[in-house]
C-alpha cells in the first residue's frame, strides 16, 4: 500500500510538472503566433522574391539575384551571422519556347501544350518528327522492346492516382516516368519522349521537372505535355488516328556554374555547438515565379529567425535558416551543406524543411528514431490550435535528407496538398496563388517546433 502511495505521488508530481511545462509552452507558442500573424514579413519577402527576382533556375542570373536578396532578408530578420556557402551547380538553359504538334491521318494538326523537361537535350534546329507509341508503365515499355520502340517517340501516360488523399504519394509513384522514362526509352532506341504532366487535375498547363539521363544510352529530347493533351492523344492513338508527332526545343546543358547556399544563424546561449536547421530551396524552375515551390519555404524559414528575435527568445542551441541552392535539378546545395558539416565536425541534432508549398499547415512528417518520434508526438496538442494535427507520416525534405547520414533527426512541414499539383512546376506557380494567412500560419508552426526542439532537445 505504501509503495502504491509513493508511486501515485511521484506520478502526480510528474503530471503536474508536465502540465505546467505544457502551459508555459502554450503561452510561448501563442506569443510566437501573435507576432507572426500580426507582424510577419514572410509574405512581403515572397512578393519581392517573386516579382523583383522571378524564376530562379540554378546557374541563372536570377538565381544569383535571389542569393543577394535572401542574404539581405536574413540580415533584416536580425540573424546574428549571415554567410554564403559556395557550391557548383548545373546550368541548364531552356532556350526558345518549345513547339509540338500531332499530325493526324486526315492531315489535320493539333498543337500541343508542352515544355521541355529539366536537363533535356535539344532536338536541333529542325526539330524531331517520328511516330508515337503510348505506354502506361515500364512493364509495357519492356514488352515492346527495341522492336516496338526504335525510331519512335515514346509517350508515357501514367496519371497521378486520384485515390491518394496524400497527393505526394501519387507524385512519387508517377514521377518515375518523368525522371527515369527518357533514359529507359533511349535504351530501346526511342528518339524522343513525351510524359504526361504530374498534375492532379485536367488542365492545359505543362508541368516541367528534372529528368535523369543514363550515360550508357543516348540523351534524347524529353517533354511534358498537359494532362488534357495526354487524354486527347491517348484517345487518338487508341483509334489509330495519329500519323506522327513533331517536337522542337533548343535546350542545352552548359558547364557547371558557381552559386551559393545562403545561411543565417542565431547563436545558442548554452549548447552553441548543437545546430538546428530550418530551410527551403531557393532555386525554382523557369516557367514561373516559384512562389509555392519553394519561395514559400524560404521566406517561412527566414520568418522563424525573425519571430524568435522579435519576441526576444534566446535559444539554447544555434538556429540556422538555410536557403538551399539547386534542389530542382541536382541537389548540390544539400550535398554541399552535408559536406561542410562533416568537414567542420558539426553536431546537427535536428533539421526541418518546408518544401510543400505555402498552403494551410496540416502535419509534420518525421524521419527519426522511435524514441525521438515519441518525444515530438508528445507535443502534438500544442499544435492543434494552429492547424497541425498529424505527426504520423515518415518524411522530411530532399535538401536536409543528406544530414541523415550523420544521424540528424529530420522533419518536413506538410501543408494541405490538394491544390499543390495544380501549380507545381507550371506557369501557375505565382505569388498571386499564395495566401498570406496560410503562409504565415505555416511559419507559426515551424517556429513552434524549432522552439520546442531547442528547449527540450531530441
Amino acid at each position: 500500500m505504501q509503495k502504491k502511495f509513493i508511486y501515485l505521488t511521484v506520478l502526480s508530481i510528474f503530471l503536474s510538472c508536465f502540465a505546467i511545462a505544457q502551459t508555459d509552452d502554450s503561452l510561448t507558442i501563442r506569443k510566437i503566433s501573435n507576432e507572426v500573424l500580426a507582424n510577419g514579413t514572410a509574405y512581403e519577402n515572397l512578393r519581392y522574391l517573386c516579382k523583383k527576382v522571378g524564376a530562379r533556375l540554378s546557374g541563372s542570373p536570377q538565381a544569383q539575384l535571389a542569393v543577394e536578396a535572401t542574404y539581405k532578408m536574413l540580415k533584416d530578420a536580425g540573424a546574428d551571422t549571415v554567410y554564403l556557402q559556395p557550391c557548383m551547380v548545373p546550368h541548364w538553359v531552356r532556350g526558345v519556347k518549345e513547339k509540338g504538334k500531332i499530325k493526324l491521318n486526315d492531315r489535320t494538326t493539333y498543337s500541343l501544350h508542352l515544355c521541355a523537361l529539366g536537363n533535356s537535350e535539344g532536338t536541333g534546329k529542325k526539330g524531331l518528327t517520328a511516330s508515337v507509341v503510348e505506354v502506361k508503365n515500364f512493364e509495357e515499355l519492356d514488352r515492346l522492346g527495341s522492336e516496338g520502340v526504335k525510331g519512335k517517340i515514346v509517350f508515357f501516360n501514367y496519371p497521378m492516382n486520384p485515390t491518394y488523399v496524400r497527393t505526394f504519394m501519387a507524385y512519387g509513384e508517377s514521377g518515375v516516368y518523368r525522371t527515369r522514362g527518357p533514359a529507359k526509352a533511349a535504351k530501346y532506341g526511342a528518339v524522343g519522349v513525351m510524359v504526361r504532366s504530374l498534375s492532379s487535375n485536367l488542365d492545359d498547363y505543362p508541368h516541367t521537372g528534372t529528368t535523369l539521363y543514363n550515360d550508357s544510352f543516348p540523351k534524347i529530347p524529353a517533354f511534358a505535355i498537359s494532362t488534357n493533351d495526354a487524354e486527347w492523344l491517348s484517345l487518338q492513338l487508341k483509334n489509330n488516328l495519329v500519323s506522327s508527332a513533331y517536337l522542337k526545343n533548343t535546350s542545352t546543358m552548359l558547364a557547371d556554374a558557381p552559386s551559393f547556399n545562403v545561411v543565417g544563424e542565431i547563436r545558442g546561449t548554452e549548447f552553441i555547438d548543437e545546430i538546428i536547421t530550418v530551410g527551403g530551396h531557393l532555386d525554382s524552375w523557369d516557367l514561373a515565379e516559384g512562389a509555392q515551390d519553394d519561395g514559400a519555404g524560404c521566406v517561412q524559414s527566414i520568418e522563424v529567425l525573425r519571430a524568435l528575435k522579435a519576441i526576444d527568445l534566446k535559444p539554447k542551441r544555434t538556429i540556422r535558416a538555410v536557403m538551399f541552392m539547386n534542389e530542382e535539378n541536382g541537389g548540390r546545395g544539400g550535398a554541399k551543406y552535408l559536406e561542410i558539416a562533416k568537414t567542420n565536425h558539426e553536431k546537427h541534432i535536428f533539421a526541418l524543411e518546408s518544401d510543400g508549398g505555402g498552403f494551410t499547415p496540416r502535419a509534420f512528417d518525421l524521419d527519426m528514431n522511435e524514441g525521438k518520434r515519441q518525444k515530438v508526438i508528445s507535443w502534438k496538442n500544442l499544435f492543434l490550435n494552429y492547424g497541425v494535427y498529424d505527426l504520423s507520416a515518415v518524411g522530411s525534405g530532399s535538401d536536409i535528407a543528406p544530414l541523415k547520414l550523420i544521424g540528424t533527426a529530420l522533419a518536413g512541414l506538410s501543408p494541405d496538398s490538394q491544390r499543390y499539383f495544380d501549380l507545381h512546376h507550371a506557369v501557375t506557380d505565382t505569388f498571386e496563388a499564395v495566401s498570406k494567412r496560410e503562409l504565415h500560419l505555416g511559419a507559426v508552426n515551424m517556429t513552434a517546433l524549432i522552439y520546442l526542439v531547442d528547449k527540450y532537445g531530441l
